[in-house]
């Protein structure tokens, strides 16, 4: 018996609809429910071929846990390993490199020192720093947010230079991302699942949380909308991520890239609506079994990106 399991924290709608919808399907040999964790032991587990994460970014004793069991072989979706990898300002520099637009971007240290450090810490990094030269190339008004972070936590919109010494100071000793304000005609969130699966889905983040994905006269053009998987694609496979979101917002016809690193996206109904979330309920039941029948004992079963598989690659 293959047993697919779903580690969650909050959530109420997704994870048991998920559970549900797989054993619904009547997969000789497979199972799903959720993960019961009684011990971690060093180096043992195995007893779940899949594990759909979407809570260890909050619990980092669920992270370690997710570790393990991926050594042991077990498929965690998304890659545990990765996922503590990753960051902000990195997954932007990746997506340079995969020609995907993006908003102009700079990382900033932070206002306070960081713990144990002092200023003897920070000789090789230039004082002043050219702050001029970074106003110039991002403008204003600008956005500020964590380069590490997600939710709309510690997320700022400056409109000039004094707010932005005034806010960066309340920032303490978070690092932040400094970035140029797309004003945007039209936003869409997108779920991609298993590096292939996609649905665009038209998103107003000026509404209140409930009605975000509540849109009027959501664009339908076919090029624009090609252009948006197609980028979706790039940037989930450049990553490594099966269950993932991307944000575009989109200015003189062109889809900028502005948050897609979201390994536990919302799934919620109260928050999708009820077509997208049957899809995504659908979708990740149908990934997490395709998983499952993939699995092989005593091996890593995770997905890498083609950044980290194109790099082991260069150095044999």
């Amino acid at each position: 018996m293959k047993k697919i399991g779903i580690l969650f924290g909050m959530e109420d709608t997704f994870p048991q609809a998920f559970i549900d919808k797989v054993n619904s399907k009547g997969e000789k040999g497979i199972v799903a429910e959720a993960v019961s964790i009684d011990k971690v032991v060093q180096n043992k587990g195995g007893e779940y071929a899949v594990i759909i994460d979407r809570i260890s970014q909050d619990v980092p004793f669920y992270r370690a846990y997710l570790k393990n069991a991926a050594l042991t072989g077990t498929n965690v979706i998304n890659n545990p390993f990765w996922w503590s990898a990753d960051d902000k300002f990195f997954n932007n520099c990746l997506a340079d490199t995969l020609g995907v637009p993006l908003p102009n971007t700079v990382i900033l240290p932070s206002a306070e020192h960081p713990t144990d450090t002092t200023g003897k810490s920070f000789r090789n990094l230039a004082y002043p720093m050219d702050w001029e030269s970074i106003f110039n190339y991002i403008g204003f008004p600008a956005y500020m947010k964590p380069y590490a972070g997600g939710g709309w936590k510690n997320v700022y919109r400056l409109e000039n230079k004094e707010e932005f010494w005034e806010k960066h100071r309340e920032t303490g000793q978070l690092v932040m991302l400094l970035q140029e304000e797309i004003v945007f005609e039209s936003y869409f969130r997108v779920y991609c699942l298993g590096g292939k699966a996609v649905r665009i889905m038209p998103y107003e983040p000026r509404n209140p949380h409930h009605l975000r994905y509540v849109v009027e006269n959501p664009v339908t053009d076919k090029k624009l909308l090609a252009t948006i998987k197609d980028y979706t694609l790039r940037l989930c496979k450049g990553l490594g991520y099966d269950f993932n979101t991307v944000e575009f917002a989109v200015r003189d016809g062109i889809p900028y890239a502005i948050d897609f690193g979201n390994p536990a996206p919302d799934a919620e109904y109260t928050s999708v609506g009820q077509e997208n979330f049957d899809w995504v309920v659908e979708e990740a039941a149908k990934m997490a079994i395709a998983a499952a029948k993939k699995h092989k004992d005593g091996q890593m079963n995770l997905t890498w990106g083609t950044f980290i598989k194109d790099s082991a690659a260069a150095a044999k």
